[in-house]
């Protein structure tokens, strides 16, 4: 800083300065105007003003230096602000900008670099894909656009973000082995029980073309899909994913994913948990060797009649540590509401052996009849208000509990269709509530057998969070490689996502993430900082004590922000 005069015909004014640089450009700022000779003599009782300012300058500087010189803002309220300059500019993406680089990403990306030709920065690429999926789900042009309110704006053109995914898609194994690898430095792999799950996304297009395929669409759209396989582990964290054509049968999807994890990621012990419609005879087989062992869920419905009968018997049921038998129909509810009873046994069908474990808790009965009752509350107000919606179901659709009569009852074909809710429908489904059941290879205790397979909740958790949040689909894309580099980046982002959550102690939801990720603003004041514009909360207190650097002052200066930076990628 410096002391700078400004003489007129009548008075010597005295301001402090000091250099900026903006965009490539210096010019000094004034940091403080001191007054005139003549007002600061009188105000110093005779002391010699420039004296005065000199140390007045040293003292500023000391400041400047520690970070606690105090900022003053000049604004008027006649001069209209600059022409096409942004002035708020993002900040959340900077917390994940430390898990980008606490995972190696910019490492990985220079490897890849080193494998190819290209004179592009693809550490500036994917990490503004994957910060963007996460804050500001959006095209990739629209990505482009919003990285450009980055407090770190891009250093690259919407072409250089097409040309990162062809080589995006050619390392996707490798990132996904080097993220693994990285991840375990960070955070507890705990790879004893993977988790895997099938899903897929839809395309705003209608023709079939190369992974765009027409299968079931879990999401009941006509149009073509693409089919997502993820492997999650026992943290609830991703390990792995693969894409697959569209009418591909989902089972198929499981054996080539895991494959890929015994050699990759050199893993050859686990437990593969997964739901009913992955669990196909040929896969259980394929995880009963070498060491590997599946849990799956077995629907009682599907069972043989001799298997459903001892299921559904209300004897021969026990609590843990406790070796008496329990007759189900004849228990004290409200002592037992906590409880979950359980009984198992050894089958053997097409020459696999296996223990089904059937489990029964009052709580989860009373949450099957509460959703129950809910879809029968539908029913009956669809039948009341427009019962021409009422056409062909699926097997959880509210709309099974609807029945049709269609002819009198003589027999002959009625005038007019009648509908009314299918007692014997809701009947039966009553029967199976508060069962539960699983099939497994395994001996081991048969309530931490059902505790390991109660957490595949977080698997589809983490597609729910991809199709909502993430908002992964509708793909755009066209080319398989941009579909596979798109998938590539959803994961990345996913990842990122899920150590955040780990890191924040699992306080706060997705949708409170991820909004005030998305609120955390800064209004730029030329050559000094950036305001905080977000509101302060219990969240950014939770995200500021855990990654060691704060953006909640009342203003952060460019050397304070610098050290940010540095200590994000460092």
């Amino acid at each position: 800083m410096t002391l700078t005069m400004s003489k007129s015909r009548n008075s010597t004014s005295l301001y402090i300065t000091k250099s900026v640089r903006e965009n490539g450009k210096k010019f000094s700022k004034v940091v403080e105007k001191l007054g005139t000779v003549a007002e600061l003599k009188k105000k110093l009782n005779g002391a010699d003003p420039i004296l005065w300012a000199q140390e007045r300058v040293t003292e500023l500087t000391k400041l400047e230096k520690e970070g606690r010189r105090d900022i003053f803002v000049k604004c008027s309220p006649y001069l209209p602000i600059p022409h096409n300059k942004n002035r708020l500019f993002y900040g959340g993406y900077l917390f994940l900008q430390m898990i980008y680089h606490d995972l190696g990403l910019s490492e990985i990306c220079r490897t890849i670099k080193g494998n190819h030709e290209f004179d592009f920065d693809l550490d500036a690429v994917l990490s503004r894909l994957v910060y963007g999926r996460i804050i500001f789900p959006a095209s990739k042009l629209a990505t482009l656009e919003l990285s450009k309110k980055f407090l770190e704006p891009p250093r690259f053109q919407l072409h250089h973000i097409y040309r990162g995914l062809e080589f995006i898609a050619k390392e996707t194994d490798f990132i996904q082995a080097e993220l693994y690898k990285r991840s375990a430095k960070i955070i507890d792999r705990k790879t004893g029980a993977l988790y895997y799950d099938c899903t897929n996304y839809f395309f705003e297009i209608e023709q079939e073309e190369g992974l765009k395929q027409y299968g079931y669409s879990k999401e009941h759209r006509p149009n073509p899909i693409v089919q997502m396989g993820l492997f999650m582990d026992g943290n609830g964290i991703p390990l792995a994913f693969s894409i697959h054509d569209g009418n591909n049968n989902e089972q198929t999807t499981l054996k080539p994913l895991e494959k890929k994890i015994l050699v990759d990621f050199d893993l050859s012990k686990f437990v593969v948990c997964t739901d009913a419609g992955l669990s196909s005879t040929d896969n259980r087989k394929y995880n009963n060797i070498s060491g590997r062992a599946y849990i799956t869920t077995q629907s009682i419905k599907k069972l043989k009649k001799y298997l459903k009968d001892w299921a559904l018997d209300p004897t021969g049921w026990y609590l843990p540590n406790d070796d008496k038998k329990y007759d189900l129909s004849v228990i004290d509810e409200e002592a037992h509401r906590e409880s979950t009873f359980y009984k198992e046994r050894w089958i053997k069908e097409d020459d696999l052996e296996q223990k089904l474990i059937v489990t029964y808790s009052i709580k989860y009965r009373e949450y099957q009849r509460s959703i129950r009752g809910g879809q029968i509350e539908r029913a009956q107000k669809l039948i009341q208000s427009n019962p021409k919606k009422i056409n062909k179901v699926n097997q959880n659709d509210y709309k099974r509990f609807i029945a049709k009569t269609s002819v009198t009852e003589t027999g002959e074909i009625a005038q007019k269709e009648v509908y009314d809710l299918n007692l014997k429908v809701i009947a039966a489904e009553e029967i199976f509530d508060g069962f539960y059941g699983v099939c497994t290879n395994l001996d081991d205790d048969p309530l931490e057998i059902i505790k390991i397979n109660h957490r595949r909740w977080e698997i589809e958790e983490c597609f729910r969070i991809m199709k909502t949040e993430f908002k992964a689909r509708p793909v755009y894309l066209k080319r398989d490689d941009r579909i596979k580099a798109h998938f590539t980046t959803c994961f990345i982002s996913l990842l990122i996502y899920r150590l955040l959550e780990k890191k924040l102690d699992e306080k706060f939801t997705s949708a409170q993430i991820i909004r005030q990720l998305r609120e955390m603003n800064f209004l730029e004041v030329p050559g000094e900082g950036y305001i905080p514009t977000y509101t302060r909360t219990d969240f950014t207190d939770a995200l500021h004590d855990t990654f060691g650097f704060r953006t909640d002052y009342q203003i952060v200066t460019k050397k304070q922000l610098k050290n940010i930076f540095s200590l994000a990628k460092s």
